[in-house]
């Protein structure tokens, strides 16, 4: 028992430390509506990859510049042109995947698995990434407890939050950011491919059996450990990918919370 424990002791780090990020950075994206605006950003994180592997520096600084310049990127072009946002976010996306894509082509002699980071493996995390997982999980929790009020005043009434004096386009872009840095926590547990899966499904189930953001953010962090620690068990015992366990135990939950909703 303790001997198993001990071979899963990142996994369960990284499960505890990445059910706070989605709790949190999940539900901010589900009350503004910032889904399509993190596949973006997670996608065309993929550039940051393959810039890293081409001129040999690491990956995770890489990622996690190129994640940055998206998020803010993409802050300025939807808050200066919400109109068009769809558009532009789409050509953000491809053309962030692309540039990763030729930059790995372009890369002399590699032949890492690449898809341990467009798919994630939970069991694979090292110790390395817990400690960046941990600061970035620390910044989001003060960005929430701070911020609570102004956080919920934009989601619900930009244009009221606007007149309040609350400085709206600051808190858009920090919000941006966090996410970016979200995303690249989580490349290595769930990957770039199945991050948004995650990021929406707990918030999304917890959302129709909660009425506050506070009571939302912690029920979609319960859930998220439940399908996170649900998939690794059923990863361990049928000997599948645990990051692919995960998602589908958290689709299942999804269609029944979606069927139950309709009736």
């Amino acid at each position: 028992m303790f001997e198993t424990l001990a071979l899963f002791e990142n996994s369960i780090v990284a499960v505890l430390l990445l059910c706070i990020a989605v709790s949190i950075i999940g539900s901010l994206m589900l009350i503004n509506r910032y889904g399509y605006i993190a596949a973006s950003i997670a996608h065309g994180s993929y550039g940051g990859i393959g810039l890293a592997l081409y001129f040999g520096f690491s990956i995770l600084l890489g990622t996690t510049l190129f994640a940055i310049f998206l998020a803010l990127l993409l802050a300025i072009i939807t808050y200066k042109n919400p109109q068009r946002k769809d558009t532009l976010i789409g050509v953000i996306w491809a053309v962030g995947m692309s540039i990763g894509i030729v930059f790995v082509d372009l890369t002399p002699g590699y032949n890492a698995n690449l898809m341990s980071f467009l798919f994630g493996d939970i069991l694979m995390v090292p110790k390395e990434d817990l400690v960046f997982m941990g600061v970035v999980d620390t910044l989001l929790i003060f960005f929430v407890v701070f911020f609570y009020n102004r956080l919920l005043a934009i989601a619900y009434d930009r244009d009221f939050a606007y007149l309040r004096g609350i400085n709206v386009k600051f808190f858009h872009f920090l919000t941006l950011f966090l996410i970016a840095l979200t995303v690249v926590m989580s490349i290595r547990s769930v990957g770039l491919i199945l991050i948004i899966a995650l990021f929406s499904i707990p918030p999304f189930i917890a959302e129709r059996f909660t009425n506050s953001l506070k009571s939302m953010i912690l029920l979609s962090g319960i859930l998220c450990l439940i399908f996170c620690f649900t998939g690794l068990y059923l990863s361990y015992i049928l000997n599948i990918s645990a990051t692919a366990a995960i998602i589908l135990v958290s689709a299942a939950a999804f269609s029944i919370s979606f069927i139950k909703a309709k009736r």
